[in-house]
Protein backbone atom coordinates (compact mmCIF):
# COMPACT_ATOMS: atom_id res chain seq x y z
CA UNK A 1 0.00 0.00 0.00
CA UNK A 2 2.67 2.50 0.99
CA UNK A 3 6.34 1.93 0.51
CA UNK A 4 7.93 3.63 3.51
CA UNK A 5 6.56 1.37 6.24
CA UNK A 6 4.37 3.96 7.93
CA UNK A 7 0.68 3.10 8.23
CA UNK A 8 -2.07 5.26 6.79
CA UNK A 9 -3.61 5.47 10.25
CA UNK A 10 -0.35 6.88 11.64
CA UNK A 11 -0.11 9.38 8.81
CA UNK A 12 -3.69 10.56 9.30
CA UNK A 13 -2.94 11.11 12.98
CA UNK A 14 0.21 13.10 12.20
CA UNK A 15 -1.63 15.28 9.67
CA UNK A 16 -4.51 15.90 12.07
CA UNK A 17 -2.05 17.02 14.74
CA UNK A 18 -0.28 19.34 12.28
CA UNK A 19 -3.61 20.84 11.17
CA UNK A 20 -4.61 21.40 14.79
CA UNK A 21 -1.31 23.14 15.56
CA UNK A 22 -1.56 25.37 12.47
CA UNK A 23 -5.16 26.27 13.30
CA UNK A 24 -4.25 27.25 16.84
CA UNK A 25 -1.36 29.40 15.59
CA UNK A 26 -3.92 31.29 13.50
CA UNK A 27 -6.46 31.53 16.32
CA UNK A 28 -8.83 29.13 14.58
CA UNK A 29 -10.81 26.15 15.80
CA UNK A 30 -9.31 22.93 14.37
CA UNK A 31 -12.80 21.62 13.73
CA UNK A 32 -13.22 24.22 10.98
CA UNK A 33 -10.84 22.30 8.70
CA UNK A 34 -11.76 19.13 6.78
CA UNK A 35 -9.14 16.71 5.46
CA UNK A 36 -9.71 15.51 1.91
CA UNK A 37 -7.78 12.45 0.80
CA UNK A 38 -6.63 12.94 -2.80
CA UNK A 39 -6.84 9.42 -4.20
CA UNK A 40 -5.35 9.68 -7.69
CA UNK A 41 -3.49 6.44 -8.31
CA UNK A 42 -4.59 4.92 -5.00
CA UNK A 43 -6.22 1.55 -4.48
CA UNK A 44 -9.61 0.80 -2.98
CA UNK A 45 -7.78 -0.79 -0.05
CA UNK A 46 -5.89 2.45 0.63
CA UNK A 47 -9.14 4.43 0.50
CA UNK A 48 -10.76 2.02 2.94
CA UNK A 49 -7.78 2.33 5.28
CA UNK A 50 -8.06 6.13 5.23
CA UNK A 51 -11.77 5.85 6.00
CA UNK A 52 -11.05 3.56 8.96
CA UNK A 53 -8.61 6.21 10.20
CA UNK A 54 -11.38 8.80 10.20
CA UNK A 55 -11.18 10.42 6.74
CA UNK A 56 -14.65 10.93 5.27
CA UNK A 57 -13.93 13.19 2.27
CA UNK A 58 -12.14 12.01 -0.87
CA UNK A 59 -11.00 13.79 -4.01
CA UNK A 60 -10.80 12.15 -7.43
CA UNK A 61 -8.84 13.56 -10.39
CA UNK A 62 -10.22 11.30 -13.10
CA UNK A 63 -13.82 10.33 -13.79
CA UNK A 64 -12.92 6.85 -15.01
CA UNK A 65 -10.76 6.12 -11.98
CA UNK A 66 -13.54 7.37 -9.70
CA UNK A 67 -15.97 4.99 -11.38
CA UNK A 68 -13.52 2.15 -10.76
CA UNK A 69 -13.22 3.08 -7.11
CA UNK A 70 -17.01 3.25 -6.83
CA UNK A 71 -17.37 -0.28 -8.21
CA UNK A 72 -14.65 -1.65 -5.95
CA UNK A 73 -15.86 0.09 -2.79
CA UNK A 74 -19.57 -0.43 -3.32
CA UNK A 75 -22.55 1.95 -3.18
CA UNK A 76 -22.87 1.94 0.61
CA UNK A 77 -19.29 3.18 1.03
CA UNK A 78 -19.80 5.91 -1.56
CA UNK A 79 -23.10 7.06 -0.07
CA UNK A 80 -21.71 7.32 3.46
CA UNK A 81 -18.68 9.46 2.50
CA UNK A 82 -18.18 12.53 0.35
CA UNK A 83 -16.48 12.16 -3.03
CA UNK A 84 -15.43 15.33 -4.84
CA UNK A 85 -14.11 15.67 -8.37
CA UNK A 86 -10.98 17.84 -8.22
CA UNK A 87 -9.42 17.26 -11.65
CA UNK A 88 -9.86 19.07 -14.93
CA UNK A 89 -13.31 18.12 -16.18
CA UNK A 90 -13.70 17.29 -19.86
CA UNK A 91 -17.04 18.38 -21.30
CA UNK A 92 -17.80 14.90 -22.65
CA UNK A 93 -17.52 13.43 -19.15
CA UNK A 94 -19.74 15.99 -17.43
CA UNK A 95 -22.79 13.72 -17.22
CA UNK A 96 -20.82 10.84 -15.73
CA UNK A 97 -19.22 13.17 -13.21
CA UNK A 98 -22.55 14.65 -12.16
CA UNK A 99 -24.01 11.20 -11.60
CA UNK A 100 -21.06 9.99 -9.53
CA UNK A 101 -19.69 12.79 -7.36
CA UNK A 102 -21.20 14.78 -4.52
CA UNK A 103 -19.34 17.92 -5.61
CA UNK A 104 -17.51 19.11 -8.73
CA UNK A 105 -14.72 21.37 -7.50
CA UNK A 106 -13.05 22.43 -10.76
CA UNK A 107 -15.62 24.56 -12.60
CA UNK A 108 -13.58 27.18 -14.46
CA UNK A 109 -15.74 28.60 -17.25
CA UNK A 110 -19.26 29.74 -18.00
CA UNK A 111 -19.55 27.15 -20.78
CA UNK A 112 -18.80 24.31 -18.37
CA UNK A 113 -21.15 25.72 -15.73
CA UNK A 114 -23.97 26.00 -18.27
CA UNK A 115 -23.40 22.44 -19.44
CA UNK A 116 -23.43 21.13 -15.87
CA UNK A 117 -26.61 23.04 -15.03
CA UNK A 118 -28.38 21.72 -18.12
CA UNK A 119 -27.34 18.11 -17.54
CA UNK A 120 -28.15 18.28 -13.84
CA UNK A 121 -31.67 19.43 -14.75
CA UNK A 122 -32.01 16.56 -17.23
CA UNK A 123 -30.85 14.11 -14.56
CA UNK A 124 -33.08 15.68 -11.88
CA UNK A 125 -30.03 16.42 -9.73
CA UNK A 126 -29.05 19.24 -7.41
CA UNK A 127 -25.28 19.27 -7.37
CA UNK A 128 -22.65 21.22 -5.43
CA UNK A 129 -19.90 22.92 -7.41
CA UNK A 130 -16.82 24.97 -6.65
CA UNK A 131 -14.83 27.36 -8.81
CA UNK A 132 -11.21 26.55 -9.53
CA UNK A 133 -9.03 29.67 -9.61
CA UNK A 134 -5.73 29.59 -11.50
CA UNK A 135 -3.74 31.41 -8.84
CA UNK A 136 -0.50 31.62 -10.80
CA UNK A 137 -2.26 32.06 -14.13
CA UNK A 138 -0.29 29.10 -15.46
CA UNK A 139 -1.22 28.08 -19.00
CA UNK A 140 -0.82 24.35 -18.31
CA UNK A 141 -3.38 24.41 -15.48
CA UNK A 142 -7.13 24.75 -15.49
CA UNK A 143 -8.95 27.42 -13.53
CA UNK A 144 -10.51 30.80 -14.09
CA UNK A 145 -8.13 33.77 -13.88
CA UNK A 146 -8.40 35.53 -10.51
CA UNK A 147 -9.77 38.68 -12.10
CA UNK A 148 -12.58 36.67 -13.69
CA UNK A 149 -13.60 34.70 -10.61
CA UNK A 150 -16.22 37.11 -9.25
CA UNK A 151 -18.02 37.42 -12.60
CA UNK A 152 -18.06 33.63 -13.02
CA UNK A 153 -19.35 33.23 -9.48
CA UNK A 154 -22.23 35.62 -10.21
CA UNK A 155 -23.14 33.54 -13.25
CA UNK A 156 -23.00 30.22 -11.41
CA UNK A 157 -25.10 31.60 -8.57
CA UNK A 158 -27.83 32.35 -11.12
CA UNK A 159 -27.97 28.82 -12.54
CA UNK A 160 -30.57 26.25 -11.52
CA UNK A 161 -29.58 22.84 -10.19
CA UNK A 162 -26.11 24.00 -9.10
CA UNK A 163 -25.10 25.20 -5.65
CA UNK A 164 -21.89 27.20 -5.43
CA UNK A 165 -20.13 26.11 -2.25
CA UNK A 166 -16.59 27.46 -2.48
CA UNK A 167 -13.29 28.02 -4.27
CA UNK A 168 -10.35 25.75 -5.05
CA UNK A 169 -6.84 26.91 -5.87
CA UNK A 170 -3.40 25.43 -6.49
CA UNK A 171 -0.44 27.83 -6.31
CA UNK A 172 2.56 27.41 -8.61
CA UNK A 173 4.70 24.67 -7.11
CA UNK A 174 7.60 25.77 -4.96
CA UNK A 175 9.41 23.49 -2.48
CA UNK A 176 9.24 26.32 0.05
CA UNK A 177 5.73 26.26 1.59
CA UNK A 178 6.00 29.97 2.37
CA UNK A 179 5.96 30.73 -1.36
CA UNK A 180 2.31 29.65 -1.38
CA UNK A 181 1.24 32.15 1.27
CA UNK A 182 0.57 35.18 -0.97
CA UNK A 183 -1.45 32.98 -3.34
CA UNK A 184 -3.51 31.63 -0.45
CA UNK A 185 -4.14 35.17 0.76
CA UNK A 186 -5.35 36.17 -2.68
CA UNK A 187 -7.72 33.21 -2.83
CA UNK A 188 -9.08 33.98 0.62
CA UNK A 189 -9.73 37.57 -0.45
CA UNK A 190 -11.71 36.32 -3.45
CA UNK A 191 -13.54 33.86 -1.22
CA UNK A 192 -14.63 36.63 1.13
CA UNK A 193 -15.74 38.83 -1.76
CA UNK A 194 -17.81 36.08 -3.34
CA UNK A 195 -19.24 35.05 0.02
CA UNK A 196 -20.83 38.48 0.15
CA UNK A 197 -22.68 37.70 -3.08
CA UNK A 198 -24.07 34.35 -1.98
CA UNK A 199 -27.72 34.42 -0.91
CA UNK A 200 -26.98 31.54 1.47
CA UNK A 201 -23.72 32.35 3.24
CA UNK A 202 -23.73 29.05 5.11
CA UNK A 203 -23.68 27.15 1.79
CA UNK A 204 -20.60 28.96 0.48
CA UNK A 205 -18.19 27.45 3.00
CA UNK A 206 -15.30 25.67 1.29
CA UNK A 207 -11.95 27.36 0.83
CA UNK A 208 -10.07 24.44 -0.70
CA UNK A 209 -6.35 25.14 -0.68
CA UNK A 210 -3.23 23.47 0.58
CA UNK A 211 -1.65 20.16 -0.42
CA UNK A 212 0.81 17.79 1.21
CA UNK A 213 3.78 20.17 1.21
CA UNK A 214 2.02 23.45 2.13
CA UNK A 215 -1.20 22.57 3.96
CA UNK A 216 -0.05 24.08 7.26
CA UNK A 217 0.43 27.48 5.59
CA UNK A 218 -2.98 27.08 3.95
CA UNK A 219 -4.62 26.45 7.31
CA UNK A 220 -2.92 29.53 8.75
CA UNK A 221 -4.37 31.52 5.84
CA UNK A 222 -7.95 30.31 6.26
CA UNK A 223 -8.36 27.01 4.39
CA UNK A 224 -11.44 25.02 5.38
CA UNK A 225 -10.58 22.06 3.14
CA UNK A 226 -7.07 20.71 2.51
CA UNK A 227 -6.34 18.15 -0.22
CA UNK A 228 -3.71 15.61 0.78
CA UNK A 229 -2.25 12.66 -1.07
CA UNK A 230 1.32 11.77 -0.10
CA UNK A 231 0.91 13.16 3.42
CA UNK A 232 -1.86 10.63 4.08
CA UNK A 233 -0.84 7.67 1.93
CA UNK A 234 2.91 7.97 1.61
CA UNK A 235 4.75 7.83 -1.71
CA UNK A 236 3.26 5.65 -4.41
CA UNK A 237 4.96 2.39 -5.22
CA UNK A 238 7.03 2.55 -8.39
Amino acid sequence: MVCDGKSIEARVGEVAAAVEAAARRAGRAPGEIVLMAAVKGRTAEEIEAAARAGVSCFGENRVQEGEGHARALGPDFFRSRRFHFIGRLQANKARRALRLFHSLDSVDSEDLALRLSRIAAEENLQREVMLEVNLGEESQKGGVAPEGAVALARRVLSLPNLRLTGLLGVPPFDPDPEASRPHFRRLRSLFEEIAGLSPQREVFRWLSMGMSHDFEVAVEEGATLVRLGTALFGPREA
